[in-house]
């Protein structure tokens, strides 16, 4: 008689829960979808410019002047990029050439200055830290049109004009690349460091043989931004490289624009030879830029 009654109760509550978890299921479904879909979307918008830069590049001059649109070159060019090497008014091997010892001399002095200096602020006892830090922080809210003039002026005094050192030299130093290793080695263990102090380590020894190993996430993720930042450097290279023999990518891409004419599939495939070493080095290194700037964190 209790089984009896108590039955039918039990059934009731079974059905009940599989109701709610059919509901939950279907709503966790929908809103997956709906992430993914949004996701799909994105992606197809950040593709949209990389599609249209080889759809260009592979074209004719006619081609694309046309107002006909057309999906994909009817005739792929090929020749193009045989073209565009070619050039003697815009050499691109050139500008390459430069562009990577520069990007690469660039982005090795910010990591080497910028660790030293955050780790100072961020280990080393002082009372000027704070200030210093603070000066640090100030350079980054300076435009960069501010300190143009004086550091041409000091280039220019040096004899650097039209020289690679020139466009080096005063981007060594960066205030934000400062700020990410202070904030790093704020977060580091202080027990690897008095480990390192009994071993008979001083404040260098720390930073060369300990802190410095373990920072390979921040040194990536800023490594590849630099290097990013100083490939796609445009004004002062300009400013700077007044010879074509100390002309960077970007400053050959400009040769093609001229008051005449624009060969427009040589100026994209000049773009997509330019993006391709970027694209190669953001695929490999993506996971140690996320989480370099993860592990900065933003403890004061």
């Amino acid at each position: 008689m209790n089984e009896d009654s108590k039955h039918p109760t039990s059934m009731s509550t079974g059905t009940s829960l599989k109701r709610r978890f059919r509901k939950h299921l279907r709503s966790y479904s929908i809103q997956t979808a709906f992430i993914y879909i949004s996701l799909m979307v994105c992606a197809l918008l950040f593709l949209i410019p990389f599609y249209l830069i080889v759809r260009n590049a592979l074209m004719t001059q006619l081609e694309v002047t046309s107002f006909n649109w057309h999906w994909w070159a009817q005739d792929p060019q090929w020749d193009n990029l045989n073209t565009l090497f070619n050039d003697l008014m815009a050499p691109m091997a050139t500008g390459l050439m430069n562009s990577a010892l520069i990007a690469t001399l660039t982005t090795a002095g910010q990591l080497l200055f910028a660790s030293m200096a955050g780790y100072g602020l961020a280990r080393i006892p002082s009372r000027w830290s704070q200030p210093i830090f603070f000066l640090v922080l100030l350079t980054m809210m300076v435009p960069g049109a501010v300190t143009f003039i004086p550091k041409y002026m000091v280039v220019s005094d040096l004899g650097w004009v039209s020289t690679l050192q020139g466009i080096i030299v005063p981007d060594l130093f960066s205030g934000f690349a400062c700020f990410l290793f202070r904030q790093f080695y704020l977060n580091f263990p202080h027990e690897l460091e008095d480990a390192g102090r009994v071993d008979g380590l001083g404040y260098f020894g720390v930073y060369w043989r300990l802190l410095l190993p373990n920072s390979v996430p921040i040194l990536v993720a800023l490594g590849v931004i630099s290097f990013i930042s100083s490939w796609n450097s445009f004004l002062w290279p300009l400013v700077i490289g007044q010879d074509p023999s100390s002309w960077t990518v970007q400053v050959v891409l400009s040769t093609f624009i001229t008051a005449q004419t624009i060969n427009i599939p040589e100026l994209f495939m000049g773009v997509a030879v330019s993006i391709v070493p970027l694209v190669i080095l953001f695929f490999f290194l993506q996971r140690y830029i996320m989480e370099g700037v993860a592990r900065s964190g933003i403890k004061g």
